[in-house]
């Protein structure tokens, strides 16, 4: 009987744990954009203090563009996604390890792969928020 009582009388669902417009591909495009720009100017100057200054910050902003894919991935992201769009796993985890290059190398051309495969997560993201 007290079950009964105290039996929820509303059932709700959410596809993540905040309101919807916290997750933006925009997060993890910003700092791979820093990546690459950093790795330009790393290319510009020989001062070993700046190439070991920069070389932390890029590492950083490295690891925190991966951060914000993996967030995208592991809660934005379920499964009637994975399901329309059945490349996505793989397009992540090519994501990771282009950001994974990028921060290991000083090659620009490292960071733009990165920010091109963070283009085509954001696309889809975009899709997903128009359904």
């Amino acid at each position: 009987m007290l079950s009964r009582l105290f039996a929820p009388t509303v059932k709700v669902s959410a596809h993540c744990d905040l309101p919807c417009g916290v997750y933006d591909p925009a997060q993890a495009r910003i700092e791979a954009e820093s990546v690459k720009a950093i790795q330009g100017k790393m290319a510009g100057n020989d001062d070993p203090h700046f190439q070991a200054r920069a070389a932390v910050i890029k590492e950083q902003r490295a690891e925190l563009a991966k951060h914000h894919v993996s967030v995208l991935w592991s809660d934005y992201f379920k499964a009637p996604h994975f399901e329309k769009y059945p490349e996505l796993h793989q397009l992540v985890n090519d994501t990771l390890k282009a950001l994974s290059a990028a921060k290991a190398s000083t090659d620009p051309a490292t960071g733009q792969k990165a920010l091109d495969y963070i283009a085509q997560i954001d696309k889809i993201f975009w899709e997903t928020k128009k359904a």
